[in-house]
């Protein structure tokens, strides 16, 4: 009698798992840090990202990039955390000390557009980090998010503005001083 292999059992299915992480695991991180704010529960989204891409990955009908899917199960694995109740007592303050490894150190620039970024509302937030951090187009951020293209400009356009307003703002008040 011959053994079946299920899907588990495939050693196909585990290489591109084992692929899936090696390629977006660091991109799913520090998107997860920035929809938490916090480290551990970041570490733990991931894990929690990835556990949700194994269990869909022969589902998985290739309509969309695979980074596309990958992003869309984090970020409804941030929003259901950002749901629990540990969200409720957690204090939210970030600085740039506390982002997970970047590849390249961060300039003075890059610690107050990073400090923008996170005191973005979320629905601002997601679609600039989508776009600018991950590289992602108009159209898989829309597929990502679950909403339509138009809405993604436009979100994208509001948090262009609300970002020069802030940065600006800083400038001129250092200029104050």
């Amino acid at each position: 009698m011959s053994s079946v292999k299920g899907p588990d059992n495939a050693p196909d299915r585990a290489a591109r798992l084992e692929r899936l992480v090696a390629q977006y695991q660091t991109s799913v991180l520090r998107m997860c840090w920035f929809c938490l704010y916090d480290k551990t529960q970041a570490e733990d989204a991931v894990q929690e990202t990835f556990l949700k891409v194994w269990r869909g990955l022969d589902s998985f009908r290739g309509e969309a990039e695979e980074k596309t899917w990958i992003m869309r199960i984090a970020m409804h694995t941030c929003y259901d955390m950002n749901r629990s109740g540990w969200f409720r007592v957690f204090n939210r303050r970030v600085t740039p000390d506390m982002l997970p490894e970047a590849a390249a150190p961060f300039q003075e620039e890059d610690d107050a557009l990073t400090c923008a970024v996170a005191a973005l509302p979320m629905k601002l937030r997601e679609v600039i980090l989508l776009h600018y951090y991950q590289g992602m187009k108009v159209n898989d951020i829309a597929s990502a998010l679950g909403i339509s293209q138009s809405s993604v400009s436009g979100r994208l356009k509001r948090g262009r503005e609300r970002l020069r307003e802030m940065l600006e703002g800083r400038e001129t008040d250092a200029q104050r001083d």
